[in-house]
C-alpha cells in the first residue's frame, strides 16, 4: 500500500487551497493509499491520530503580547519546530511522495530540507503566487504589482504589502531573502503543480524552468453538486470580500444596471461595501457566511455567478462549482479565470475594474432569455463533467507521481 505525506498549514476547509487538499486526500484513499497529513494545530482541524506530530498554531492577526510576537517571528520565516516535528513522523513513517499545498508563513519552507534528506519526493501545488511574491498575490494598495521581478524585494516593505504592515512586510521579505539564498524551492522541490496556464507562464516569467512545472487543473464533485437549471433572477459573488475581488466595481456596475444581488462571504471590506451599498442604492443583500449546501443553494438559485477579480486569480473554484450546479458565469478578464470561461458558451467576460463593462455584461445577462442561460448552465455542467472531474484529477497526479518515479 503507497503512502502519501500530504502537508498543508490548515487541516480543516478554511479555503479553497484546503478543499483541494482534503479532497485530494480522499481520493487517494479511496484508491487504497495510506494518507499521512501533516499540519498545524488549530482549534478547527478534523480530528486525526497524526496530529500529535502536528507544528503549534501561528496566526497572523491575532493578539499575541509582544513577547509571543517575538518569539513566533522566527517561526515564520524558517520553523525549527516544523523540521523537528516533521523528521520524528519520518522516522515512523516512510511515505513513497509527499506533496505539499500551502505552507507558507506557518509550518514554513524549512521542511524541505527534510523532506530531501529522508529520500522522500517532493511535489508542490502553486495555489497562489508566492514563488514570486513574497506577499503571494502580485496585489497591493494599487492594484496590480509586479516590482520584485528582478529579485526587487525591498518594494514588498515599502508598499507594506502584508496587511498594511512594515513589520510584517519586512518578516515576509527576510523570509523570501532567506529561502532564494538557501534555494529551499529550487534544490528540493522535485515538481510544481500549477492549476492554471496563466500561473505556469507567469512562474517562467519571473525566471523558472518550464520543465519544474506541470499544469493540472482543479476538479469539483460532480457527484455531489447536483445542477439546478432553473434560471433565478439575483446575480451572486461569493467569497472572500477583500479589495482585490473586485466587488466594488460589482456594486457600481449592479447599481448603473439596476440588477438584483446577492453577496455571500464576509472579510475585511465589508462595511465599506456595505456602506457603498446604501450610497448608490443599488439592489443588494448581503447574506454573511454561507458554506455547504446552503451555499451550494444559493448558486442553485441565482441567474448567474459574477466574479469580478482585480487580481491574478489562478483557477477559482467559484467558476467550477458554479458551473457544476448548472450556472453560466461573468468573470473578469484576468488570470486564470479566461481559461475558465467559453465565450459565450459558458459564461462572458468583461474587462477587469470597468464599472462600464461589467453593467453591459449584467444587462446582457438580465435580458437574455432563459432558455439560453439554461443552455450556458448545461454546457458549463458538461464540461466539468468531461474534464475536471476528481477521477480526472486523480489521473493526471498519479501519472506525475509516477513520472518521478513513484510506484503506486
Amino acid at each position: 500500500m503507497p503512502t502519501l505525506l500530504s502537508i498543508n498549514n490548515y487541516y480543516y476547509r478554511r479555503g479553497g487551497a484546503e478543499v483541494v487538499f482534503l479532497e485530494q486526500n480522499r481520493l487517494f484513499e479511496k484508491v487504497g493509499w495510506r494518507v499521512v497529513p501533516f499540519a498545524m494545530h488549530h482549534p478547527k482541524n478534523i480530528r486525526v491520530p497524526w496530529s500529535k506530530y502536528f507544528v503549534n498554531e501561528i496566526e497572523f492577526g491575532e493578539n499575541y503580547s509582544t513577547w509571543e510576537k517575538l518569539a513566533r517571528i522566527p517561526k515564520v520565516i524558517y520553523s525549527v519546530e516544523a523540521r523537528r516535528k516533521l523528521n520524528q513522523l519520518l522516522n515512523d513513517v516512510a511515505p513513497d511522495i509527499s506533496h505539499i499545498h500551502n505552507i507558507y508563513h506557518h509550518i514554513s519552507p524549512s521542511v524541505f530540507g527534510v523532506l530531501k534528506q529522508h529520500g522522500v519526493p517532493v511535489v508542490l501545488t502553486l495555489h497562489d503566487l508566492k514563488l514570486a511574491c513574497p506577499a503571494y498575490s502580485m496585489f497591493t494598495h494599487d492594484g496590480i504589482c509586479e516590482r520584485c521581478k528582478k529579485k526587487k524585494l525591498y518594494n514588498i516593505v515599502i508598499h507594506r504589502c502584508v496587511k498594511r504592515s512594515v513589520l510584517l512586510s519586512s518578516i515576509v521579505m527576510v523570509e523570501a531573502i532567506l529561502h532564494k539564498l538557501l534555494r529551499s524551492y529550487e534544490n528540493n522541490v522535485d515538481r510544481f503543480v500549477v492549476p492554471s496556464l496563466f500561473y505556469l507562464e507567469k512562474m517562467v516569467e519571473w525566471g523558472w524552468e518550464r520543465r519544474r512545472f506541470v499544469h493540472i487543473p482543479n476538479f469539483v464533485d460532480v457527484e455531489r453538486l447536483r445542477p439546478n437549471f432553473k434560471v433565478g433572477k439575483v446575480f451572486l459573488f461569493y467569497g472572500r470580500l477583500s479589495p482585490e475581488k473586485g466587488i466594488i466595481t460589482f456594486i457600481k456596475a449592479s447599481a448603473l444596471a439596476k440588477v438584483p444581488v446577492r453577496i455571500v462571504g464576509t472579510g475585511p471590506q465589508e462595511d465599506v461595501l456595505r456602506e457603498l451599498a446604501a450610497r448608490t442604492g443599488a439592489d443588494i443583500i448581503f447574506l454573511g457566511y454561507l458554506n455547504g449546501e446552503a451555499l451550494f443553494d444559493a448558486v442553485r438559485s441565482a441567474r448567474t455567478v459574477v466574479l469580478p477579480s482585480e487580481w491574478y486569480e489562478n483557477a477559482p473554484m467559484s467558476v467550477m462549482e458554479a458551473y457544476a450546479l448548472g450556472k453560466p458565469v461573468i468573470g473578469a478578464r484576468i488570470g486564470g479565470i479566461l481559461e475558465l470561461i467559453r465565450e459565450g458558451e459558458t459564461g462572458v467576460t468583461f474587462q477587469n475594474g470597468s464599472v462600464e463593462s461589467l453593467a453591459a455584461a449584467l444587462r446582457r445577462f438580465a435580458d437574455m432569455p432563459d432558455a439560453k442561460l439554461a443552455d450556458m448552465g448545461r454546457q458549463g455542467r458538461a464540461w466539468m463533467e468531461s474534464d475536471f472531474t476528481a477521477e480526472r484529477y486523480r489521473e493526471r497526479l498519479l501519472k506525475l507521481y509516477s513520472d518521478i518515479g513513484v510506484i503506486s
